[in-house]
C-alpha cells in the first residue's frame, strides 16, 4: 500500500512500523531519514515511502500521564538524559554536541575567526603544546555539523599521520583513513573506474611526502576535498626540493577561490623572510606585500590579516587568566666534569679527530669532507654515551664503496646522510634519525685501543655523565615526578635504560627509539601507563608525534640538542594542553668542561632561550642549512691547547664562527621584534568568545553534569560505581541484560575504570558527554520513560510532586523538548538542518508560565523532598498540573516561537561572513514536547 504524498520537515514527528520517529534532514518526499523517539543516531533508519504496508502519519507527542509518577529523586535523572544525548544542540556552535574535549577559551578564538571569514583561510600559529590539533580539528567538526563542507583533509608530515587519527575519531568522533605509500594502493583497491579514494573516503589524513610528488599533486587538485587542515605549515614554504614541491602542492590548493584552508605550524618564521610571506600569501596572494610596503602603507594590509592569522605564546594565554591550563616549566642544569678515564678518553678521541681532520689537508675534496664528517661523528658520539662512540668507531664511513654489490654513493650523497645523523636539521625539517653516524674512515691500531677504552667506561663508576643522571633522577623520582630522558642515539637510549632497570627496581623503565614503527612507540609508551613509577628514554623519534603529558611530569636533556628548536618540542611534549601536574620540571645535562657542550650552550641555546624571555616567542635558529653550526663546530675540533677546568666554559672564545652566529641571532631577533609588533592577534579577546561557550554550554551539559547523571544512572540500574583511588570503577556486567548487549557493541564489557575530569587518572578512560557509555544509558533511561507499559517504580519519572523545603508558593516544573528546523541558505543552494534543546519552564502559583534558567531548575528539581506525600494527594497535583497544559499551549508555542528567533540571532551573529553570500532561517516544530511534570509543594508548616 502506498503512502500518500505527504512532505515532512526536518523535526516533525510521524508514526511508523507501529513506533514514533523524528524526522532527520536529508528527508524527502519519497524518502525519510528518521530517529526512534528516545533513540540514538545509531538507531536511524531510511524509509522508503512507496514500499510502506501502512502509510506514515504526522505524530502527536504524548504528554506524561499520572502513571508515569515515580519517586521526586528520579526527575532530574530525566532533564540530565535530555541534556546529555543531545548531538544537533540549538546552541550557536553546531559541533559541540558531538565532540569529546571541551575547549578552553583560547582555543575558540580560532573557531570564531574561522567563522566570520567566506571562506576559511587561516593560519593557527599558536605555541608547541597549547592545542592547535584541537583548534584546527575543531574547526572542521563546526563545518562538517553546519553541513558546508562535506569531506576533508588532513595533510601532515608521515609520522603525525597516526596521532592526527587517533585525535580526529577519539575527541571529534571523525572516522578518517590515512593515505600514504603503505595504505594508498589498499585503498584504491576494488574502487569504480574514475573514482579517487578521496571521494570514496570523504576524511583523510594523508602524508606530505606521499602527496607532494607531481604526479601525485596533480591527482590531488583535481580530487581534493573542499577543506583542508595542513600540520607543520613551515615546512611547505619555497626552499629546497621538498620544500619547493610541497609548497607547490599548496599553492595549487590555495588557487581554488572556495576551497577553506588552515594551516598550523608554531614556527611560522623560521628567519627566512621569504617563505615566512610565501605562507602569509596561501591565505590570500596580496598579503605577500606587507614584506615590502612601508610601515605607514601597511595599516589597511595589516587589519585584514589580523583576520586570517592568530598567534599565542604562554604569555598570551596567561593574560586571558587561562593560565591554570598549564603547569609551571621549572628549568635547571646540571653538570658533570670530564675526569679520570673518561677525561682521558674524551681528549684522545679530541686528538683523533683532528688529526682526521689534518691528515686529509692537501688531499682530494671527497677525502677531505669525509674526514671532517668523521671527526665530527666523534666529537657528537662522545659527548653522548660510550656505547654511542664504540658504534660510531665500529662503523666505516666509506660511502659504499668496498662492500659487495655496493653502489658508491657521490659525495653530495655521503654528506646529506653523515649530516641528518651528526646535525639536528633546520626548523623545518628537524632531524628524526637517530643512528649513530659512522666515523671509522680506516683501519689502524689507535682505532681498536679508543674501541676498547670507551667499552670499559661503561657503568657509572666509569661515566661521570651517566652518575650525574642517576643523581638527578633519585631526587625526581623520590619528587614524586615522572621523567621522560631524551638522548641523541640508539646506542645511548639503550645503555641507559639497561642502567637505569638495574638501578631503578620498582619502577618501568623502557627505551624507545626510532628502531620501533610508530605505532609500537605509542604501544610502548602506553605500557607505562601501568606503574605507579616509570622512567621513560627516548630518542628525539618521541619530541613529536605523541604527547606524553598523561603519564610524564619531568624531561631531562640527557644529550644537548644543536637545535634549540628541539629543546622546545622536548619539552613540549609534557608541558602541553591537558598535563594535569601543576609543576613540570626540565633539565639540561651538560660537562662544564665539555668544549663541545661548550660552544652549544654559549652559542646557541643560551642565545636562543634569551631571546625567548625577552620577545615570548621562539626564534629558530638563523642557521643556513647548517653552515654555521658545521663552522662553530669546526672551532672546537681545531682548537688547540685545551684547559679544561672548573671555569673553563666561561673561557671558551670560538673565534669567527661564534661572531657570525651572535650577528645572525641578533638579526632575527630584530625581525621577530618587528613581525611581533605587525602581527599581533588584537581583534578577539576571551569576552567575545566565552559568552558563546557558556551558551553551548548550558545547553548541552559539562563534566559536572556527566558525573551526577552517570553516577545516579547506574546506581539507579543497580550497579552503583565503585569508588576508587580519586576515580570509580563501572561494573558494566551488572547492568541489564539489554544495556550490556548495546556496551558490548561499543567494545565496553566487564570492569572499566573511569574519571570524569581531563585527563583521566592514569589506566582510567575518560567519560564525557559523548561517550558511548553516556549515550548508553541515556537512550536506555530514555526508553524506559516513554514505555507506558514499564511499571518500574524506580525508574526514570516523566511525572512527580512532592514537599520540598525550597519553594513557598505551590510550583510547577514543565521540561520541555524544542526542535527547530534551521535553514541555511548559501551559493543558492538550501540546507536544512535540525536542532534540538532542553527547557525548563516554570508556573509559581497562580502565575503565568516564565523560562527558568539551568542552574535554577537543577536546584528546583534537586531539592530534597522534606516529607512523604501519600500517593493520593501526588496524583491530584500531577492530574491538576496535565489539565493546564492544554490553556499553557499558546504560551508554551510562544516560547517556542521566541528561542527560534534568539536562535537566529546566535548563529547569524557567529557566522556573519555569511550575511554576504547567503541566509539562516529558524522555524520552531509546534507542537512544543512536554517531557516532564513535576510539581512542588511548600512543606506543610511544622515539618
Amino acid at each position: 500500500m502506498n503512502s500518500p504524498a505527504v512532505e515532512f520537515y526536518p523535526g516533525a514527528l510521524v508514526s511508523a512500523r507501529g513506533r514514533e520517529w523524528i524526522v532527520l534532514p536529508e528527508s524527502d518526499t519519497e524518502t525519510l531519514r528518521l530517529r526512534p523517539l528516545g533513540g540514538s543516531e545509531k538507531d536511524e533508519s531510511l524509509i522508503y515511502l512507496p514500499l510502506e504496508r501502512q502509510p506514515v502519519c504526522p505524530s502527536i507527542f504524548p504528554w506524561p500521564t499520572v502513571s508515569q509518577a515515580r519517586t521526586h529523586s528520579a526527575s532530574q535523572l530525566l532533564l540530565d538524559a535530555l541534556q546529555l544525548k543531545l548531538r544537533s544542540g540549538a546552541g550557536p556552535f553546531r559541533s559541540f554536541g558531538n565532540i569529546a574535549v571541551e575547549p578552553r577559551a583560547y582555543q575558540l578564538v580560532p573557531l570564531l575567526m574561522a567563522l566570520k571569514l567566506p571562506i576559511v583561510r587561516l593560519l593557527i600559529a599558536d605555541d608547541v603544546g597549547i592545542g592547535k590539533t584541537i583548534e584546527g580539528a575543531l574547526i572542521a567538526r563546526e563545518l562538517l555539523d553546519r553541513g558546508e563542507i562535506q569531506r576533508f583533509a588532513v595533510l601532515c608530515p608521515p609520522h603525525l599521520c597516526e596521532q592526527w587519527q587517533h585525535e580526529l575519531a577519539e575527541r571529534f568522533h571523525i572516522q578518517a583513513v590515512i593515505v600514504r605509500t603503505a595504505t594508498a594502493n589498499r585503498l584504491e583497491r576494488n574502487l569504480p573506474p574514475g573514482t579517487s579514494l578521496f571521494d570514496a573516503h570523504p576524511f583523510t589524513v594523508v602524508s606530505l611526502d606521499y602527496i607532494k610528488s607531481e604526479r601525485r599533486r596533480e591527482a590531488f587538485h583535481r580530487f581534493c576535498p573542499e577543506f583542508v587542515i595542513v600540520d607543520e605549515a613551515h615546512t611547505c614554504t619555497q626552499g629546497g626540493q621538498a620544500r619547493q614541491q610541497r609548497y607547490q602542492l599548496l599553492k595549487g590548493l590555495a588557487e581554488s577561490e572556495n576551497r577553506h584552508i588552515v594551516l598550523l605550524t608554531a614556527t611560522p618564521h623560521s628567519g627566512d623572510e621569504d617563505a615566512f610571506f610565501n605562507l602569509l600569501g596561501l591565505l590570500r596572494p596580496d598579503f605577500t606585500q606587507l614584506k615590502d610596503l612601508p610601515q605607514e602603507a601597511r595599516a589597511d594590509l595589516r587589519e585584514d590579516l589580523s583576520r586570517h592569522f592568530v598567534q599565542r605564546r604562554r604569555p598570551d594565554i596567561s593574560e586571558w587568566q587561562d593560565a591554570s591550563m598549564f603547569p609551571e616549566r621549572k628549568t635547571k642544569e646540571e653538570t658533570y666534569r670530564l675526569t679520570g678515564a673518561w677525561g682521558r678518553l674524551f681528549n684522545d678521541v679530541m686528538d683523533y679527530a683532528r688529526e682526521l681532520v689534518e691528515r686529509s689537508e692537501g688531499q682530494g675534496l671527497r677525502e677531505q669532507r669525509m674526514n671532517w664528517w668523521a671527526a665530527l661523528a666523534l666529537l657528537r658520539c662522545i659527548s653522548s654515551s660510550p656505547a654511542a662512540a664504540v658504534n660510531a668507531l665500529r662503523t666505516r664511513l666509506d660511502g659504499g664503496a668496498g662492500a659487495e654489490g655496493a653502489v658508491e654513493l657521490t659525495l653530495e650523497e655521503v654528506e646529506a646522510q653523515v649530516s641528518e645523523r651528526v646535525l639536528d636539521g633546520v626548523d623545518d625539517a628537524l632531524s628524526a634519525d637517530d643512528i649513530e653516524p659512522a666515523a671509522k674512515t680506516e683501519d689502524t691500531s689507535r682505532l681498536q685501543e679508543l674501541i676498547a677504552a670507551a667499552e670499559n667506561l661503561a657503568g657509572a663508576a666509569n661515566d661521570p655523565k651517566l652518575a650525574k643522571l642517576h643523581e638527578h633522577l633519585i631526587a625526581l623520582v623520590k619528587e614524586g615526578f615522572q621523567p621522560v630522558v631524551f638522548c641523541r642515539y640508539i646506542a645511548t637510549a639503550h645503555y641507559l635504560a639497561d642502567f637505569l632497570r638495574n638501578k631503578f627496581k620498582d619502577a618501568a623503565v623502557k627505551a624507545v627509539t626510532g628502531e620501533l614503527t610508530p605505532g609500537e612507540r605509542e604501544a610502548a609508551v602506553a605500557e607505562l601507563g601501568d606503574t605507579e613509577t616509570r622512567i621513560l628514554v627516548a630518542t628525539d623519534c618521541l619530541s613529536e608525534g605523541i604527547n606524553l603529558q598523561n603519564l610524564f611530569t619531568a624531561v631531562v636533556h640527557y644529550d644537548l640538542s644543536w637545535n634549540p628548536t628541539r629543546h622546545e618540542q622536548r619539552e613540549g611534549r609534557v608541558d602541553r594542553f591537558g598535563q594535569k601536574a601543576h609543576e613540570v620540571r626540565c633539565t639540561m645535562l651538560y660537562g662544564e668542561d665539555n668544549p663541545v657542550d661548550g660552544a652549544v650552550l654559549q652559542v646557541i641555546l643560551r642565545k636562543a632561550e634569551s631571546i625567548r624571555k625577552e620577545l615570548g616567542v621562539l626564534v629558530p635558529m638563523p642557521d643556513d642549512q647548517g653552515k654555521l653550526t658545521q663552522a662553530l663546530l669546526n672551532a672546537v675540533l681545531l682548537r688547540k691547547n685545551r684547559q679544561f677546568g672548573a671555569h673553563a666554559q666561561a673561557a671558551f672564545d670560538f673565534g669567527e664562527p661564534a661572531q657570525q652566529i651572535e650577528a645572525a641571532w641578533q638579526s632575527a631577533r630584530e625581525k621577530a621584534a618587528k613581525n611581533r609588533s605587525i602581527f599581533a592577534q588584537r581583534r578577539l579577546k576571551p569576552d567575545d568568545v566565552l559568552p558563546e561557550w557558556r551558551k553551548s554550554a548550558a545547553v548541552l551539559g559539562g563534566e559536572e553534569d556527566v558525573q551526577r547523571f552517570v553516577s545516579r544512572a547506574m546506581s539507579r540500574l543497580g550497579a552503583a560505581l565503585e569508588p576508587y583511588k580519586q576515580h570509580f570503577k563501572a561494573h558494566l556486567d551488572t547492568l541489564p541484560t539489554s544495556l550490556c548487549e548495546r556496551l558490548a557493541a561499543e567494545g565496553l564489557t566487564g570492569t572499566l575504570r573511569i574519571d570524569f575530569k581531563q585527563p583521566a587518572a592514569q589506566g582510567a578512560v575518560f567519560i564525557q558527554r559523548t561517550h558511548p557509555l553516556v549515550s548508553a544509558l541515556a537512550d536506555t533511561l530514555l526508553e524506559q520513560a516513554l514505555d507506558n507499559d514499564m511499571n518500574d517504580a524506580d525508574g526514570i519519572a516523566r511525572a512527580g510532586a512532592a514537599f520540598v523545603g525550597n519553594v513557598s508558593l505551590k510550583t510547577t516544573v514543565l521540561l520541555l523538548r524544542l526542535r527547530y528546523q534551521l535553514s541555511a541558505t548559501r551559493d543558492n543552494q538550501t540546507r536544512l538542518m535540525l536542532c534540538e534543546e532542553t527547557v525548563a519552564v516554570s508556573a509559581v502559583g497562580s502565575a503565568p508560565l516564565t523560562e527558568v534558567s539551568s542552574s535554577d531548575v537543577r536546584e528546583l528539581l534537586g531539592a530534597q523532598a522534606v516529607r512523604n506525600m501519600p500517593p493520593v494527594v501526588r496524583d491530584r497535583h500531577i492530574q491538576q498540573a496535565l489539565d493546564a497544559l492544554p490553556r499553557w499551549k499558546e504560551a508554551l508555542e510562544a516560547i517556542a516561537e521566541t528561542r527560534a528567533n534568539g536562535l537566529l540571532a546566535d548563529h547569524r551573529r557567529v557566522r556573519e561572513a555569511s550575511e554576504a553570500r547567503g541566509s539562516y532561517q529558524v522555524t520552531a516544530s509546534l507542537p512544543v514536547d512536554v517531557m516532564g511534570v513535576y510539581v512542588l509543594a511548600p512543606a506543610p508548616a511544622g515539618v
